[in-house]
């Protein structure tokens, strides 16, 4: 049984600033007038100011329909619309016109798709790359049902980045997630990546996030850091779950500033390449600004 904090009031280390600013108000423009869906607002990011403002936004492919339905998301679940099959060329466009530093590509679950889309995602980078050589792409991906077809098809387009989520303790998985996403599918998509990766002698770093507040403890957070180090993941983040609508998942707990700082060093410690922690931290939080950092200071071998 999972505990629920009868609090709902979030605390203070949970309040940000209304996004603002000229690079902000530039991208929402541009991403209005070229139709172009952002998994910062289809899941209501926090941080979506600060990361538009830096120059980083993360760009959702195959619609804003999800095939599936975790408890924690606020992406709309049902029947997506078919692929556009210009979808790939149109963002590459776009964020070339956007003048983007670093780009994050991720999607709905698109299990009606013989692929999940992965051969969608790769043409995607592929544009992105022709178009702007020198910007850093980021795709954060779906399961793909575990196919090692459709994962070794998207590390063939040589992204910088490829991450993956595994959300939550192994424990809590399917009180979280949908039925069809597995912790140990999630390890292996991870595992997979960083292996196809090798084998074209392809630098790419692996990544993952976790949410906390869901009724997890800090031994089970351990357990998975543990986990994902066996498997040689590059990059870790926690972030807080935060509740869309009362529809979805109650937070367990609000985790305080000084556990994430754990979380974050205890991550460190354990050889992640970088972390990020802390209350408001997303997965492609500030991704731009924390995979040049590492990668000047620690070059993948």
């Amino acid at each position: 049984m999972v505990s629920r904090s009868p609090s709902t009031t979030k605390p203070s280390w949970l309040k940000v600033r209304a996004p603002g600013g000229e690079r902000y108000v530039d991208i929402k423009h541009r991403l209005r007038r070229l139709s172009l869906n952002t998994v910062c607002e289809e899941a209501q990011c926090p941080n979506i100011g600060e990361c538009w403002g830096g120059g980083t936004a993360t760009i959702m492919l195959m619609g804003d329909i999800c095939t599936r339905g975790c408890r924690f998301c606020a992406v709309t679940s049902g029947k997506p619309a078919r692929l556009d099959p210009n979808e790939p060329e149109n963002v590459a466009n776009a964020i070339a016109e956007m003048q983007l530093d670093y780009v994050v590509l991720t999607s709905v679950n698109r299990d009606d798709l013989p692929d999940g889309g992965a051969e969608h995602y790769a043409q995607a980078v592929e544009a992105i790359k022709r178009r702007t050589p020198t910007i850093l792409v980021e795709v954060l991906t779906p399961d793909f049902q575990g196919d090692p077809r459709a994962i070794a098809r998207l590390c063939a387009a040589k992204p910088d980045v490829f991450a993956h989520n595994v959300e939550t303790v192994q424990r809590l998985q399917r009180y979280v997630r949908d039925a069809r996403a597995t912790y140990g599918q999630s390890l292996g998509v991870l595992d997979m990546a960083r292996k196809f990766a090798a084998l074209s002698n392809h630098r790419m770093l692996t990544k993952t996030s976790v949410m906390v507040g869901c009724g997890e403890d800090a031994s089970e957070v351990l357990e998975t850091m543990l986990d994902l180090r066996r498997i040689d993941v590059d990059v870790i983040t926690f972030g807080q779950y935060l509740r869309p609508t009362p529809k979805h998942l109650p937070v367990s707990r609000f985790v305080s500033p000084e556990e994430f700082s754990h979380y974050q060093k205890t991550a460190e410690e354990l050889g992640f390449r970088y972390c990020a922690s802390g209350p408001l931290v997303r997965s492609s939080y500030r991704a731009g600004e924390y995979f040049i950092r590492s990668m000047l200071q620690n070059p993948p071998t």
